[in-house]
């Protein structure tokens, strides 16, 4: 196991308020993903508990993907990040940047 540095932070807020530590993080194979446990994992990077290279490889995700629920994050918050309405908020955000 790797050794971590001091200055590495061992707990986040996560998205709801709660703390988050690498052990409370979401399993590696976590089979439905849901808005909250996408946010933790941005919330984890963003926190510095996990570089986005170990976030990817941890989920199997691709970059493209992971930085895909931040963006949505940034936009929307959570509400960006559920599928079935990811439509209508790439939609609002795209009538948004055209005025």
């Amino acid at each position: 196991m790797a050794r971590r540095s001091p200055q590495e932070p061992r707990k986040v807020i996560g998205p709801l308020g709660e703390l988050l530590t690498r052990e409370s993080l979401p399993a590696a194979n976590t089979p439905r993903w849901t808005p909250r446990r996408k946010a933790e994992v941005v919330a984890a990077v963003a926190g510095k508990l996990l570089t986005v290279d170990e976030a990817c490889k941890r989920y199997s995700l691709t970059a493209e993907e992971f930085f895909g629920w931040r963006r949505a994050i940034e936009r929307s918050g959570l509400r960006g990040l559920r599928v079935t309405r990811s439509q209508e908020h790439r939609d609002f955000h795209e009538r948004r940047r055209s005025y």
